[in-house]
């Protein structure tokens, strides 16, 4: 058995098991502050005129040495138009995936979106453990409880939509244990 035969099962049980804990309470508080730059402010503007409000951004802290971290949070399309969830990018990981969990033939299953998620017109579509989620893929950064994790969503229609997300512990807590959201629009 070669170290690649011992890695793979090894990795897919962190991810299922990263991905398939309970969500903690859903919270908004105040915006948080813009990633930095007017450009991105006037993205984040432009998706909100497009209907897209992301809602309590947050990523699962890994436990070491895992190489992924499950990211949740709420999107609402309050546009006329269905839009999709491409990609998301941030320098944080090697790569960002949406995948979905489902239960088929009385099994868990993960599964990449390939083609991104869809929001329809009017939806509120929740990204939390157990259902559809984030992936970061060989994270980049030193992920600290309390720490943020600038990105960027980007969508078909709404275009890039810059976030931050809050790095919680497994349990979802904050660094004050409040389990601190945002919202951002």
């Amino acid at each position: 058995m070669n170290i690649r035969d011992a890695f793979l099962p090894a990795l897919a049980a962190l991810s299922l098991a990263a991905c398939n804990q309970a969500a903690p309470p859903a919270t908004v508080d105040a915006p948080p502050p813009g990633i930095g730059t007017a450009a991105d402010e006037a993205l984040a503007a432009d998706a909100a005129q497009a209907g897209i409000a992301i809602q309590a951004p947050w990523i699962r802290l890994p436990p070491p040495p895992a190489a992924v971290a499950a990211g949740y949070l709420g999107i609402r399309n309050g546009g006329p138009e269905a839009d999709r969830l491409l990609a998301v990018e941030t320098d944080a990981a090697t790569r960002v995936e949406i995948h979905e969990m489902r239960e088929e033939d009385g099994m868990m299953r993960m599964r990449q979106l390939e083609a991104g998620l869809e929001l329809p017109p009017g939806a509120h579509v929740e990204l939390r453990p157990g259902g559809y989620h984030l992936m970061l893929m060989e994270p980049q950064a030193e992920l600290a409880i309390g720490s943020r994790v600038p990105a960027a969503l980007v969508f078909e229609r709404a275009g890039r939509v810059p976030v931050e997300f809050d790095v919680r512990s497994a349990t979802g807590q904050g660094a004050h244990g409040g389990g601190h959201g945002s919202d951002s629009h």
